[in-house]
């Protein structure tokens, strides 16, 4: 698998698997078949993977440590702090905690589910407004000092909260929701993380599935579907949206390829230092995904997708979700 870098010189596989979905729950049903996906993802190429404290809380870090054990040292692991979890029993308390104890506790934690000595990336989850970044970027300085970080990452933080991390610790990578659908980053974020030198790690890069094109008006949605209660995802913003995927499978029968392998090879034209992190629990869609590699969108792809201008319906999230998580 090719490889892109991010920063000055964190290199990685072009596309990134996310390992949210396995195991966000405290309960894995399919953790044996998750891990043998995640051991096949390294046998394809992939050497990025992704993870954080939160999902469980701990029981996704557990997992993704046992199946990368055995090729921990040709692989780059991300993980996460910033949530407020109580670091004795693994309760979140909810809101976000990153008082430079709290990551000081969680790293000590991180390291040993994910039977690791250290953490390739380490991303800030959430901006806490209550700690300066100055010192939430100064306490990273300091694990980088003693090894046990590698680089630091924040994610779905502004231009400001960027630029006062990085004048303190050189920043990495960011973590923020850019695809074909959300380019609200095009805005201030990516202008300012290019600048910095900082690259960008895209996750959602197919809409929650919306961009795969097996979503429609007719598709409904289970109650403990996040999706459910989304905007975007309603039934009228479905079918306004339906235009975006309407484009993208005719671009796609052009090249042989699903409107899903479009969507992330958009996404990797947009700049070099870009890294999809994309995330499923079957192999026939992880194979469908990393097959965007070998989709080359022409200028004239792009000059459709820009020309169509397509305005996107509903919000990326609710607005309750979107205030909890300082968005």
């Amino acid at each position: 698998m090719i490889k892109r870098k991010l920063g000055q010189n964190l290199e990685v596989s072009a596309l990134s698997l996310g390992a949210m979905g396995y195991g966000k729950a405290r309960e894995l049903p399919d953790r044996a078949e998750m891990i043998a996906l995640i051991r096949t993802a390294v046998e394809r190429g992939m050497d990025f993977f992704d993870t954080a404290e939160v999902y469980g809380p701990w029981t996704n870090e557990e997992m993704v440590g046992e199946a990368l054990a055995p090729v921990r040292s040709t692989v780059k692991i991300a993980t996460k702090f910033g949530w407020d979890i109580d670091q004795e029993t693994g309760r979140h308390r909810g809101g976000v905690n990153s008082r430079p104890g709290q990551i000081r506790s969680s790293v000590e934690g991180s390291l040993k589910r994910l039977r690791t000595d250290h953490i390739d990336l380490y991303y800030q989850h959430r901006v806490d407004p209550d700690v300066p970044m100055e010192d939430v970027a100064g306490t990273v300085k300091d694990l980088i000092a003693e090894g046990k970080v590698l680089w630091f990452g924040l994610s779905e933080a502004g231009a400001q909260s960027i630029r006062r991390a990085h004048a303190v610790q050189p920043v990495a990578a960011l973590q923020s929701e850019y695809s074909l659908w959300t380019r609200e980053p095009e805005e201030e974020i990516i202008p300012t993380i290019e600048e910095l030198g900082i690259g960008l790690v895209p996750f959602s890069p197919l809409g929650k599935g919306f961009l795969t094109g097996k979503i429609d008006v007719t598709t409904t949605f289970d109650s403990s579907d996040i999706r459910s209660d989304i905007p975007r995802f309603s039934e009228e913003a479905r079918i306004a949206n339906q235009k975006l995927i309407d484009l993208i499978r005719k671009i796609g029968e052009k090249h042989s390829a699903t409107p899903a392998q479009v969507a992330l090879a958009w996404l990797l034209t947009r700049k070099s230092w870009i890294v999809p992190l994309f995330g499923t629990r079957k192999q026939e869609r992880f194979e469908e995904n990393i097959g965007s590699l070998n989709v080359a969108l022409d200028r004239s792809d792009l000059n459709e997708i820009e020309k169509a201008n397509i305005v996107i319906q509903g919000a990326r999230y609710p607005e309750a979700m979107l205030r909890r998580s300082g968005l």
